[in-house]
């Protein structure tokens, strides 16, 4: 299908709408219906974080708002907790406590927060100024985490470093993205963090990264210079989604006093730590449903490679290389 240009608007508005409502794929508006979040750090790469850019938005639209920490022990345990709002259909909320997993985890940021560009959000629409859908990233890249989880198999001692990740997808995730790439990575001294995701079709497959490095006390760098790829890949048999077996994620840009940085990490994932079925709790006929119409069989693949893996960072001409712990995730929707 063609990309509906501007000129189509009564076309476009209607097309929307029903993808809206209904769920189903969008139309072909075309590259420039997404104002990416790196137009901003073109001219500003990254903004500290204030209180108020962790509030939630709870928007009445279609949306999926989390804050998340992501949890890395130093006996090598990795968790996860995480707040989640979700408006897909009603404006009902549900709430609940899982006693098969006590949590009781004090949490310290040690670096700067961040978000990309002035406001760390992307923008969806044929009309700039007038945006049906957005996405937003926030950081809190390193901290420091005391206290522990219970489980049903005991207590795990959760003292290490966690990242915080503020996100807000604000319309249906399936129309904003099609498949992600996430590293969450920690070292004696750094943290680097990287999420990029990559539009379907609608929105020309555009890629949208954005990241930073940061240690104790000071972010390194951050803004949208950076890129994710996968390699080493084989096709799951259960749904055909790529599987990739290896990494290599690139970090650019300047420090606050204006030096050049690069940083890079690459390595094996090894076996992957857990494979989720997003739908696996929907009847088989919805499921089916799903991927058949509105063309959706969303999966995450989740890696903690055992090996310790090496950042490699440039700051102006001094060079460091530390191992470190990385988490990271493939997503894989449309």
């Amino acid at each position: 299908m063609p990309a509906l240009e501007y000129g189509n608007g009564p076309a476009i508005a209607e097309l929307q709408l029903f993808a809206n409502v209904a769920g189903t794929q969008e139309p072909e508006y075309g590259p420039s219906a997404i104002q990416s979040v790196a137009k901003q750090a073109e001219t500003t790469p990254y903004t500290e974080l204030k209180p108020q850019d962790l509030r939630w938005e709870a928007m009445e639209s279609t949306c999926v708002e989390t804050q998340t920490f992501y949890l890395m022990a130093e006996d090598g345990h990795i968790g996860m907790t995480q707040v989640i709002y979700n408006n897909v259909a009603s404006y009902s909320v549900k709430s609940a406590t899982n006693e098969a997993s006590i949590v009781n985890l004090t949490i310290t940021r040690t670096a700067p927060g961040f978000q990309v560009g002035t406001n760390g959000k992307s923008f969806f629409g044929t009309d700039p100024e007038h945006p049906w859908g957005s996405m937003r990233h926030a950081f809190w890249p390193r901290c420091d985490v005391q206290g522990s989880i219970i489980t049903k198999n005991g207590e795990i001692n959760f003292k290490g470093r966690a990242l915080f990740i503020h996100a807000l997808q604000g319309m249906k995730p399936h129309h904003a993205a099609a498949k992600w790439k996430f590293c969450n990575f920690q070292s004696p001294t750094y943290a680097a963090v990287l999420m990029e995701f990559t539009t379907p079709p609608s929105y020309g497959s555009t890629v949208v990264n954005v990241g930073g490095v940061a240690q104790e006390g000071e972010i390194v760098c951050a803004g949208a210079a950076n890129a994710g790829q996968h390699s080493q890949i084989t096709s799951d048999p259960d749904n055909n989604w790529p599987e990739p077996g290896a990494v290599k994620f690139t970090w650019s840009g300047k420090t606050p006093n204006g030096e050049h940085v690069q940083a890079e990490l690459e390595g094996s994932l090894g076996p992957r730590l857990d494979r989720v079925d997003v739908l696996a709790q929907v009847p088989a006929i919805v499921k089916t449903l799903v991927g058949g119409v509105v063309g959706t069989r969303p999966y995450i693949y989740q890696y903690a490679p055992k090996q310790k893996l090496e950042l490699k960072l440039q700051v102006g001409d001094r060079e460091v290389v530390e191992e470190g712990t990385l988490f990271s995730e493939a997503v894989f929707i449309s």
